[in-house]
């Protein structure tokens, strides 16, 4: 991957801390210290530098060998003519075959084969087996990766932790302008009403979600006016400690963005937990309730996905 770049010299300090030594980032029950989270640099092309901010915590707490991720990755590298058999809950990867050999099986011939999965790994007639494509064609991260800088800088001038931004425009509509089937368009992928109550302009005559400084600081502001003090409310009601720069919290708070904070309070009952961490957004991932479904369960599945390949372009080319 990235071929096309050559990343020259070594990793920059650039001035940028979101937590600082800062005990109004951590809920009052929290004991642990806040991270300081830097924005690095790289060079490419010998002219152009990349600003981002480091996955250390990937790879520190081992969010790099969880099933789901490491699934995801493998969706968003195949190509769309490809697929996989694998279950539902724990996204193992029973069979790879070509979109045209499975569609060359009738329905019946497709459920005989989801019970033959079914009975050998000692699952229920409700464990979902799934056939899922590969989504190279969609996740161009080639295109999105010039965008990340840009999107960074945004978020830190909005004094909003630019985390959020990589992460997001890795998985929502990357390296395009797309507008989704529920109408969600930009960079960042606002809702026209979302977007307006953060003061874009969106009408039949100008959209500002094209503009992706406009959507960006759209998407900044939805993040630290809303999404971030709901996750607060919803784990504080739970008891839960948590830290702004924690992963699993960043995580949490991408699923709001994604789904909304009625729908997280909604799963986060059913869950029931007792404390945060990489198990309570496992256990999210799978457990539904209302809207919070397949997609709301996948949202930072990908985000984790996409981190990898992420890294996977900076180091290996």
């Amino acid at each position: 991957m990235l071929k096309n770049f050559i990343l020259a010299a070594s990793c920059a300090i650039v001035g940028f801390a979101h937590a600082h030594e800062n005990d109004s980032l951590s809920n009052s029950k929290s004991a642990k210290v806040p991270r300081v989270n830097f924005v690095e640099s790289r060079i490419l092309n010998d002219t152009v530098s990349l600003f981002y901010v480091n996955n250390v915590q990937l790879f520190e707490e081992e969010w790099n060998n969880l099933a789901h991720p490491v699934f995801w990755r493998t969706i968003m590298k195949l190509s769309p003519d490809s697929c996989v058999i694998n279950i539902g809950a724990t996204r193992q990867i029973i069979k790879s075959m070509s979109v045209e050999s499975w569609d060359k099986r009738s329905d019946d011939e497709k459920d005989v084969y989801r019970d033959s999965v079914r009975s050998a790994n000692g699952l229920t007639s409700e464990d979902k087996v799934y056939m899922t494509t590969g989504k190279s064609d969609f996740y161009t991260f080639d295109n999105v990766l010039p965008t990340i800088s840009k999107g960074v800088e945004v978020f830190k001038q909005q004094d909003v932790d630019p985390w959020y931004a990589q992460a997001i425009l890795m998985i929502e509509s990357p390296g395009r302008l797309a507008k989704s089937n529920v109408g969600a368009y930009g960079s960042f992928q606002l809702m026209a009403s979302v977007a307006r109550a953060q003061g874009l302009t969106v009408n039949k005559y100008r959209d500002d979600r094209k503009d992706f400084v406009k959507s960006a600081i759209g998407a900044s502001s939805l993040i630290a006016k809303v999404c971030i003090p709901e996750a607060k409310v919803i784990l504080d009601a739970k008891g839960i400690k948590y830290n702004e720069n924690d992963l699993w919290f960043r995580l949490f708070v991408l699923h709001i963005y994604h789904a909304g904070a009625y729908n997280v309070a909604g799963v986060v009952n059913k869950i029931n937990p007792s404390e945060g961490g990489m198990e309570l957004i496992q256990n999210m991932w799978i457990t539904s309730n209302g809207r919070f479904r397949n997609a709301s369960q996948n949202y930072s599945q990908l985000a984790l996905a996409a981190m990898l390949i992420f890294e996977d372009m900076l180091w290996d080319c």
